[in-house]
């Protein structure tokens, strides 16, 4: 663990693509709400944005000294970027929300603190939206999605499209990545054999601009991510504790060592 992330308590990873308008606002209030977790960052990652999001993210540094700033040359996606920034975060608690504003960033310290409160066998707060504020269309797309996905993966989780999520990054680093892989964190962290606990949040309408990132992008590639995190699910049994000299050495308390 290097001095740097020592020093970090919490990072906070918005990925963001084309969000220009969004992104002073949205920063302005990450920064008050985690302002009682001091000290901490915000990594945004640019996903090869095409409008102006470079330059406000440039501009936005000299009045956030907590911001980093990351870029994707072109587009690989929403899950790329929440990993890239993943991979870069100082802090061993990662706090992740969608950049288009609709995730209200005052939720942040409740889902922390929940997630410490549970103790070093959680392994993440997931968010749920409760007055969702998305078309009725895609509300409709949101109620099959969770509800065929609960049933096959029995994750106990009303709503795991919201962005809005705090979690260990040790343990979001054991997960297998695929695209869409946040959207099925719960059933992932669960099969690695750590809690996951849940708190509402309240959706809002994103504050400019139109969603730049789809429910599932194509049904047939949800499906398909499905039947893979079902079939992942299944092929993992149990999580072995492998000790040496009595002292655990490989397992699930080796990463909850890292993040006490």
């Amino acid at each position: 663990m290097t001095a740097d992330r020592e020093a970090i308590r919490l990072s906070v990873v918005v990925p963001v693509k084309n969000e220009a308008g969004n992104i002073a606002p949205l920063l302005a209030e990450i920064a008050a709400a985690c302002a009682p977790l001091h000290p901490f960052e915000i990594v945004y990652v640019d996903d090869g944005s095409t409008d102006a999001t470079p330059a406000v993210l440039a501009d936005a540094r000299a009045r956030h000294p907590e911001l980093r700033v990351l870029r994707h040359r072109e587009s690989c996606g929403q899950s790329a970027a929440v990993r890239s920034g993943v991979l870069a975060a100082r802090g061993e608690l990662v706090a992740t929300l969608d950049g288009d504003g609709q995730n209200d960033p005052a939720f942040i310290p409740a889902l922390a603190a929940a997630l410490v409160a549970a103790g070093p066998g959680a392994g993440l707060a997931q968010g749920q939206r409760v007055g969702r504020k998305d078309g009725r269309g895609k509300m409709i797309q949101s109620r099959i999605a969770n509800g065929v996905r609960g049933r096959i993966l029995k994750d106990a989780t009303r709503d795991t499209g919201c962005g809005l999520k705090v979690f260990r990054r040790a343990v979001y680093l054991r997960l297998p990545y695929f695209d869409a892989l946040h959207r099925f964190m719960p059933a992932l962290v669960a099969r690695e054999g750590f809690s996951v606990v849940h708190g509402d949040v309240v959706d809002r309408p994103r504050l400019t601009g139109h969603s730049n990132y789809g429910l599932f992008d194509r049904l047939w590639v949800g499906i398909l991510d499905l039947a893979g995190v079902w079939w992942l699910i299944r092929r993992r049994r149990r999580v072995p504790h492998v000790e040496q000299g009595g002292q655990v050495v490989q397992g699930q308390q080796v990463e909850q060592s890292k993040a006490e």
